[in-house]
């Protein structure tokens, strides 16, 4: 598991996990919390390219179907077989569960410290 001060993550509540040259992405607790139980995931196929700001896979929980958004433009190197039979592992632990890992980033989000998407997602309820 990543330490939480080395993901990063977006208002979209994606987090990020740089490893040299290649990247993990995946959900945060406070995205698979909203969405509650999921029961289905769509990804992209290795060798795909998936763009800054644009939806890459669909998430389907009990409660609606969502998207997942690229913090950044590169290919799809990898992606995480064990979501396709078991979709809920991203409900047990969202922080070690990835969904696609990428290599040849391009261009990057604006990406939020831990600390910063905490104050985030907490102005978010309040609101």
């Amino acid at each position: 598991m990543a330490k939480l001060e080395e993901l990063k993550f977006l208002k979209s509540h994606e987090w990020v996990l740089f490893d040299g040259e290649k990247v993990k992405i995946g959900l945060s607790d406070f995205a698979q919390d909203q969405l509650g139980d999921i029961v289905f995931i769509d990804l992209p196929d290795e060798g795909d390219e998936v763009v800054k700001g644009e939806s890459f896979a669909d998430i389907e929980s009990v409660k609606a179907v969502s998207e997942a958004y690229s913090p950044l433009t590169a290919k799809v190197s990898a992606i995480n077989e064990e979501l396709i039979d078991n979709p809920e592992l991203i409900n047990s632990a969202p922080l070690d569960t990835w969904l696609i890992e990428v290599e040849g980033v391009e261009e990057i989000e604006d990406l939020l410290s831990a600390e910063e998407y905490k104050k985030f997602c907490e102005e978010s309820e309040e609101a």
